[in-house]
């Protein structure tokens, strides 16, 4: 029997697709707020960022450059990349989009782990094609599992390097040895949204495999360490002949003037990204070792954040832990979208907002199993 056609109908897979739960925020009994959900830098925004956003406003009617050729340039002069291979995007989020919508079909597969950022199963579904999860081996994604999941439908695997929401990352061997052993016509698309967070002498963002290669793209973020997450402004760094696909099909003014001119200046005050980063390289390590002694097991993280694993055998649970901070308004991420009910993941904050978190974790940890 024929389905009844009494609306219109999405494309199989649209329905399927769970609607990205962004972090929350609200203020506390005091008015005062600590939002630790989102990843978000405490430091803000460059002032000149700011001031370049600014100076604009005054101009709003006319539309911005389509190409994005001064941000392209500044990224450019900045990684020493050829910027005719760089997209600019309205956000990360829409180059991923945008890859899969032109890389995948009903009937392709696509690849990512266990615990990889949600945006990649919408994106997959979303062009009609088929998820598939490569398990991770603790909480780090498995260049073995990943291989073992390719076949012939395979067309493009996403990896986050670093992983939102776990933290861990793959050093350049490994992925290294993913590509060399991917189908040439796989895309490998390398998410490394957190990349100036990280500090380890054997990670590479993708900048080296995507100029050596021509199935993989690096994206890359203004939303982190540059503190720019409300404008939605992304970059990727692709093959030549992948960059003039993307160009096809998105928008031909896909990101606003503001942005764009935030972005340039956001990218030339490299003393204030320096203090985002160094005020991380700070805290994160304290925060670790502090919500450590707690009782509360942290997994080894290179990002801004990091994931809270809470005793359930113990009853301390993860939701009564989030409604225990969000009395004393300090919101941190609930996990459970991404098979982690017993976790939260904490942002980086301000050092009053670390201090408090600490405290309040403390006390939630000596109060003791909630029963009843």
């Amino acid at each position: 029997m024929t389905a009844s056609r009494t609306i219109p109908q999405p494309r199989p897979g649209i329905l399927d697709i769970e609607a990205y739960t962004p972090g929350k925020g609200k203020a506390g009994a005091d008015g005062k707020i600590f939002k630790l959900s989102s990843n978000e830098t405490p430091l803000g925004a460059s002032p000149e960022a700011v001031e370049a956003y600014r100076s604009v406003a005054d101009r709003l009617e006319f539309y911005p450059d389509g190409g994005a050729g001064e941000l392209r340039q500044a990224l450019g002069a900045r990684y020493g990349l050829d910027v005719s291979r760089i997209v600019c995007g309205n956000g990360s989020d829409e180059l991923l989009g945008l890859l899969a919508q032109a890389y995948l079909r009903p009937g392709d597969e696509a690849i990512y782990t266990t615990h990889g950022f949600l945006v990649y199963r919408i994106a997959i579904l979303a062009a009609g094609a088929t998820p598939v999860v490569a398990p991770e081996r603790e909480l780090t994604a498995d260049v073995d599992a990943i291989l073992g999941a390719v076949t012939e439908r395979t067309r493009l695997v996403f990896l986050a390097n670093p992983n939102n929401p776990t933290g861990t990352y793959l050093p350049i061997d490994e992925l290294r040895r993913l590509h060399a052993g991917l189908p040439d016509d796989a895309l490998l698309v390398i998410d490394a949204a957190y990349a100036e967070y990280v500090r380890r002498n054997d990670y590479e963002a993708g900048i080296e495999l995507v100029a050596t290669s021509e199935n993989v793209v690096m994206t890359r973020t203004f939303s982190k360490a540059y503190g720019l997450a409300g404008l939605r402004l992304g970059w990727a760094y692709c093959p030549g002949h992948v960059a003039d696909v993307v160009n096809r099909i998105r928008g031909p003014f896909n990101v606003s003037a503001p942005a764009l001119a935030a972005g340039v200046a956001a990218l030339r005050d490299t003393a204030f990204t320096e203090a985002a980063v160094a005020h991380n390289e700070r805290w994160l390590p304290w925060l670790s070792a502090e919500i450590g002694k707690l009782g509360i097991d942290v997994t080894p993280s290179v990002g801004n954040f990091l994931l809270l694993h809470f005793p359930e055998a113990d009853g301390r649970r993860a939701a009564d832990a989030d409604a225990f901070l969000i009395e004393r308004g300090l919101y941190l991420r609930r996990l459970e979208n991404y098979g982690l009910p017993d976790c939260l993941r904490m942002s980086v904050g301000t050092e009053e907002a670390n201090h408090l978190a600490v405290a309040a974790l403390k006390a939630f940890m000596e109060a003791g199993p909630k029963h009843g």
